[in-house]
This record gives C-alpha cells, sequence and structure tokens, in this order.
C-alpha cells in the first residue's frame, strides 16, 4: 500500500526555476486570443500527464473547472479545500470533483461542481474548451475545462467543500519565471512536482502539484 508523502511541500528544496523559458505574451490571454486559441489549437504536447501514484485505489474520472475571469488584465479564480477534506487537504485547488453518474460529460462535471462548490451559475461561464486528461497520484483521471466569466459575479462557497476563494493573475501563472520545480525521495521513488507561489498581500498563495501541473500544461497550449 502507497501512502502519499508527510511533509510541508514549502519546505521541499527548490531544483529549478524556469527562467529560461518565456512568458506567454499578455496579448494571448486576453478573451478574444483565448477563443481563438481554442477554436484553432495548436499542435503541441502536454508536459505533465501521470504524477507518480501513492494511492492504491480504483480510478475515478473527474472534472475540473479552469475559470478565467475577464478583468482588463484577466485572473485565474482559484479555491483552497478544507483541512478535513480526505484528499488534497488544505490544498489550492479549482473548482471540480468526481463525474458523476448523471453528467452527460467532463464539461457538465466540471459545471456542476463549480456551482456546488462556488456558486457559480452554468449558464455565467463561457466554455473554451479541454485539456488533455492529468492522472494524480490520489488515482484521478482529472478533466481540465477551461472557461471565461464575467468579473463581479457572486459567489457563495460551500463551506463543507472550499475554505477560500481568491484570483491569481494569468500572465503570473504563465510565466515559467514563477514555476518553481521540486524533488523529494519518498519511500525509495523519487517525486516531482511544480509549485507557483504567489504572495496575495499579506498571504502567501502555495499553489503546487496537480493545480500547478495543469496550469503548466495551459502555459504549454498558449506557449506552443
Amino acid at each position: 500500500m502507497t501512502s502519499a508523502p508527510v511533509m510541508d511541500p514549502r519546505q521541499v528544496p527548490v531544483i529549478q526555476v524556469d527562467t529560461h523559458l518565456p512568458p506567454v505574451p499578455v496579448a494571448r490571454l486576453q478573451p478574444d486570443a483565448l477563443r481563438q486559441r481554442f477554436l484553432a489549437p495548436p499542435v503541441w504536447q502536454p508536459e505533465l500527464v501521470v504524477e507518480r501514484k501513492f494511492m492504491d485505489r480504483a480510478p475515478m474520472h473527474a472534472a475540473v473547472l479552469i475559470p478565467i475571469v475577464m478583468h482588463t488584465e484577466p485572473t485565474v479564480l482559484l479555491t483552497q479545500r478544507p483541512a478535513h477534506m480526505s484528499t488534497h487537504a488544505g490544498q489550492i485547488a479549482f473548482p471540480g470533483g468526481k463525474v458523476d453518474a448523471e453528467d452527460v460529460d467532463a464539461i457538465a462535471a466540471a459545471r456542476r461542481e463549480a456551482y456546488e462548490e462556488v456558486g457559480l451559475a452554468p449558464d455565467g461561464l463561457e466554455v473554451l474548451g479541454q485539456l488533455p486528461l492529468y492522472t494524480t497520484g490520489s488515482a484521478f483521471l482529472v478533466t481540465p475545462v477551461v472557461a471565461l466569466l464575467q468579473p463581479g459575479l457572486r459567489l457563495q462557497p460551500n463551506a463543507d467543500e472550499v475554505s477560500d476563494v481568491f484570483e491569481v493573475p494569468l500572465s503570473f501563472l504563465m510565466d515559467p519565471a514563477h514555476h518553481h520545480h521540486h524533488q523529494l525521495l519518498w519511500q525509495g521513488v523519487e517525486r516531482h512536482w511544480l509549485s507557483m507561489p504567489y504572495q496575495d498581500g499579506s498571504q502567501e498563495r502555495y499553489i503546487w502539484g496537480a493545480t500547478a501541473g495543469m496550469l503548466r500544461n495551459f502555459y504549454r497550449f498558449l506557449s506552443a
């Protein structure tokens, strides 16, 4: 039986920062450019697809929403999971969860979960498309769904599933100078992951793991 490493990811040394890679040009982060990118996607390959497994259980399909808020400077809406959650407790995440039997597809699941978690009404989302499947170490097969939403929407976070909701500039996340690589030897296995720490006023938003991995793939998609 494998298990998740018991550690504070902030304390694991950074082995590389990708200052050698260019940021996505600001013009490509605007709504019309994002729409066009999904309408006519480039030839590209996701960089991160499968995490090393740390949980022995049957794989479960899940979907998350990558909600891009259309401010003058676009942002990404993120959530923080409560400490009591059975998996990924306390971590920063996208709204999302397991695909249920009544969900017709991953987009429907992402819409439903975003409504249940933070009160994002499905008709307030403009879905652009999907990114490739991402398999987490906890055996979730995650489909990321990218959508645009208008600023100023009233949110109603579900306290059982979300402890905080906040936004991070898309330009920050799409700049590899903020992408930190980590490495840890755990139970004889080397584990690698990314983090994208964001200073939100006096609070650090420590984005890492699967969320950072899917954002890295989004970077590869937009920069291709």
